[in-house]
């Protein structure tokens, strides 16, 4: 029973335990977008619908540009954006889960970009473009989670003003890293034009003729496509087995709690079958017959006249 009132201050532990690992899992990508969400919302004064805004970003991140737009959920979806930055949203663009209003996020990481998302193997022809989505509804929140936006017509298309020329026989790629940092590479749909159905960072690369060098992180790198995955897989397995240990736990309690009442039963019913038997008889031999018999007699019999001569 003791160890069935400790459960709750053992799931309170584990959910502290699993919200510390994941804040130590967040790769520096990661941390910069919460960051430039900050910054972008803060641009917000009095905003007007489907206006973009420009966000000012700490010196420490000079280079990087962002701006912010609030737009309806239904215009999105009906009407689209004709331009946002280098980025032309078509109709049919959704977000899950729905709301009301919402606003994108653009970043232009600059010269930042390898520092963020490195790329072994590959040079940027263009510096790294992000888009992303939040919910409107608290424009002075921090630290929001992004909406999943996806077009369901055509697709997003990204226009990179400024590509840099590509080695002689190296052809020029787009990767798209989705919100787990991993790279995904597709063909170019023109010159300078990338194409996308989800939300994420966007740029142009060509693959490298010599390894590219590792870029220094101001924290241990934990950013780029395979260490998050590797990251991620490590967390999932920890969390995966801290929860099959608990729900062990919770089953051995139930197993000791449902032995003990099983033993009490037994004993209850034990005692109520030797009430209903009563006092066991003595058994003598008769014969070849076996037969109860009063073991002591408690009074003589007695007649109520007894004849005195």
């Amino acid at each position: 029973m003791g160890l069935l009132r400790s459960l709750p201050m053992l799931l309170v532990v584990l959910l502290i335990w699993i919200s510390h690992l994941k804040a130590q899992s967040t790769s520096p990508a990661r941390a910069l977008d919460a960051l430039l969400q900050d910054y972008a919302f803060k641009a917000f004064v009095r905003p007007k619908t489907g206006i973009p805004y420009d966000g000012i970003v700490p010196s420490n991140l000079a280079g990087i540009k962002i701006a912010a737009m609030r737009l309806r959920s239904g215009s999105l979806k009906k009407r689209g954006v004709p331009m946002f930055k280098e980025f032309m949203i078509p109709t049919g663009v959704v977000e899950s889960p729905y709301v009301e209003r919402l606003v994108l996020v653009y970043q232009n990481l600059g010269n930042l970009s390898m520092k963020y998302y490195p790329l072994a193997g590959y040079t940027y022809l263009t510096p790294v473009l992000g888009l992303l989505a939040y919910d409107a509804s608290n424009l002075s929140a921090t630290n929001l989670t992004e909406l999943y936006i996806r077009a369901s017509g055509e697709p997003i298309t990204i226009h990179f003003p400024d590509v840099q020329s590509s080695p002689a026989g190296a052809n020029a790629k787009c990767v798209w890293f989705d919100l787990n940092g991993l790279a995904n590479f597709s063909s170019l749909a023109s010159g300078n034009v990338c194409s996308t159905f989800e939300q994420g960072h966007f740029a142009i690369v060509v693959e490298s003729f010599a390894p590219a060098p590792a870029p220094v992180f101001p924290t241990p790198p934990s950013g780029g496509a395979p260490n998050a995955k590797k990251t991620n897989k490590k967390v999932w397995i920890i969390v995966g087995s801290v929860l099959g240990g608990l729900l062990l736990l919770v089953l051995l309690s139930i197993l000791v709690l449902w032995a003990q009442k099983y033993k009490q039963r037994k004993k209850m019913q034990q005692m109520e079958k030797a009430a209903e038997l009563g006092e066991a008889l003595y058994m003598t031999s008769v014969g070849e017959t076996k037969a109860p018999a009063a073991m002591v007699t408690r009074t003589q019999p007695t007649l109520e006249n007894e004849y005195v001569p």
